[in-house]
């Protein structure tokens, strides 16, 4: 399984953005994609996963302001971020793992790991 993250880019408080991360090759093995995201100086953290049954779960950090979701037909993952905070500045990644389980917050558990998309939010 690859993963292809896209959507990044620098925009003010406030404003929204929608990430993608693209699965190409054995997707059928993907029982669960989360998002993860890491700040300079600090540890990867996670943000948001979904399960094959569309289960979602999200960091309580971004509750309320972030949707993940999925389109099955684009083996696409999306992130949907509002209410965009100076602190949600980080690289964003997305991984997969053939596997859902009660540790899907760890990103030691996903076999399979994209790029990282930098998201930058301005005061």
């Amino acid at each position: 399984v690859q993963l292809q993250a896209s959507g990044g880019g620098l925009v003010q408080a406030g404003d929204s953005l929608r990430l993608s991360c693209a699965a190409s090759g054995r997707i059928f093995r993907i029982g669960v994609m989360g998002w993860f995201r890491q700040a300079p100086g600090k540890e990867r953290e996670f943000v948001a996963a979904i399960s094959r049954s569309d289960n979602t779960y999200y960091a309580d950090s971004v509750k309320g302001r972030f949707t993940i979701s999925r389109d099955v037909a684009k083996n696409t993952v999306y992130l949907s971020m509002n209410s965009l905070k100076p602190e949600d500045t980080a690289v964003y990644y997305c991984a997969a793992d053939p596997n859902f389980s009660r540790n899907y917050y760890y990103y030691g558990k996903y076999d399979y790991r994209g790029q990282g998309t930098q998201v930058t939010v301005s005061s």
